[in-house]
């Protein structure tokens, strides 16, 4: 699988597409939103997954969820979250919901991994972001973290790619 192209606004005013992290090693882009506990759990590790790999890997969070029954994931409140959260990377906007059904995307967080090969985004990681999104303690595995680490390293895609957890995308009807 290639990275979806894709043209979304982000929390910050700007537009982003893939085509902006072309210099990159790699690009995340994680399906996420703001009510969900499982992407609530998740966004102070992929902060810290930012800071650490920031540099080298490309980071897009996109709402894709229906706002209607779900005002708190609405654009507006995405603008209060970001910089609650400590969000420092490209939070965007999928109100037409097609980029999410171009990822195939089916919970929040969804993350997707890609691999820079030559300016074409290729799939490398797709999956949760570690073994225990409730009690991050007892994390024994550090899926996401560890592909970034072999992506990074020049080692092939990881063979153990569990499926995403979190709660299921809202599509409007």
């Amino acid at each position: 699988m290639q990275a979806a192209d894709f043209k979304l606004p982000g929390v910050d005013g700007k537009e982003y597409s893939p085509s902006d992290f072309e210099d990159k090693k790699g690009l995340l882009v994680v399906f996420s939103c703001n009510h969900c506990p499982y992407a609530q759990a998740a966004w102070p590790l992929l902060v810290d997954l930012h800071k650490k790999f920031g540099g080298q890997i490309g980071f897009v969070a996109i709402n894709s969820n229906e706002d209607v029954d779900h005002p708190d994931d609405s654009f507006a409140k995405m603008k209060e979250k970001a910089p609650e959260w400590g969000i420092t990377f490209a939070y965007l906007r999928d109100e037409s919901q097609e980029a999410a059904r171009a990822y195939e995307a089916v919970c929040t967080p969804d993350p997707f991994l890609f691999k820079n090969e030559e300016g074409i985004f290729k799939l490398y990681y797709r999956g949760r972001i570690n073994d225990n999104w409730q009690n991050p303690d007892q994390v024994e595995e550090k899926n996401l973290e560890e592909a970034m680490t072999g992506l990074l390293a020049g080692e092939p895609a990881p063979d153990n790619q569990p499926a995403s957890m979190g709660c299921s995308i809202k599509w409007r009807q």
